[in-house]
């Protein structure tokens, strides 16, 4: 048992380095988690102390830069690559933790739609299309506005209204895998629906699920990064890509540097995750049996 475990992580690694979209997608995002878990090893500042007399020092390849700041520091003194690593933290947390969220809301709704269909059917996705009328952002940023901003209400405002997605993907997936015969055996020697969902049904919706749930943290990061800019998100002290972006947006024109880095943070995780997206979304499509 255990040597097949092995082979079949071998035959995964295999595959994800034998694509170069893949491998890029996960050497990027590997290197995003370990920089933030690691934050405080890999600098010695504190993100949030100030010290008003390095304030606004540029990058160290740049004229009257030094190596003490790598990335320049910001208008408070504050060291810019401490502050992308500390950020870094907040973000992931974001994204991972309102997708799980969104993916547990949608998930239950999208099997309940799809297996029971009719009544129930109907009115989860008239909920759904309600949801999916209202763009997303400004529904956040309601939300945001009247229940006050904090770290906790943005994880759940964001898994709340990104919830429409899995359901109506998990949907789709059930309304097929519903009609097939070992489904219907199952039915015939009296298995109870709950049984049939969660031994047959569950387990083949979970290739898109992880797919799915994968680009949706891109999406999430995103977001949360707006919300924080707009002054809806994440609130100083702490620190998170989307408010470094608002501290240096006043900078732009004269010290490019302290909203440059967490911007190009921002730009590569996502873009690591949506390689990662793609390479999952290749594999684990029934219809690519070819390339495993």
């Amino acid at each position: 048992m255990e040597n097949k475990e092995k082979k079949g992580i071998l035959h995964w690694m295999r595959l994800l380095f034998g694509s170069p979209v893949g491998a890029v997608g996960f050497i990027t995002l590997l290197l995003v988690i370990l920089a933030s878990l690691f934050a405080g090893q890999l600098s010695p500042y504190d993100s949030a102390k100030q010290n008003l007399l390095d304030k606004l020092m540029p990058p160290a390849w740049c004229e009257d830069g030094t190596m003490a700041h790598l990335l320049g520091t910001d208008s408070l003194g504050r060291d810019v690559l401490t502050r992308c690593l500390y950020g870094a933290r907040i973000s992931l947390v974001v994204g991972v933790c309102s997708v799980a969220v969104a993916g547990a809301i949608g998930t239950v709704l999208g099997l309940l739609s799809g297996y029971y269909g009719g009544w129930v059917d109907s009115l989860i996705m008239r909920i759904a299309d309600a949801f999916h009328a209202i763009p997303r952002i400004l529904l956040a940023m309601v939300v945001l506005f009247v229940m006050g901003p904090s770290v906790f209400t943005l994880i759940m405002v964001i898994g709340v209204t990104n919830w429409v997605t899995y359901a109506r993907m998990i949907r789709s997936e059930v309304l097929t895998i519903k009609e097939k015969e070992y489904i219907k055996a199952s039915r015939t020697i009296g298995a109870a629906d709950w049984e049939i969902i969660l031994r047959h049904v569950l387990p083949n919706v979970a290739a898109q699920f992880i797919v799915v749930s994968t680009i949706s943290v891109a999406s999430s990061i995103i977001i949360e990064a707006t919300m924080s800019f707009l002054g809806l998100g994440i609130q100083p002290p702490t620190v998170s890509w989307g408010v470094m972006l608002a501290d240096g947006r006043n900078y732009l024109a004269t010290n490019w540097w302290v909203c440059t880095f967490p911007g190009v943070a921002i730009t590569v995780t996502v873009m690591g995750i949506m390689f990662l997206g793609n390479w999952l979304r290749d594999v684990l499509d029934p219809r690519n049996q070819g390339i495993r």
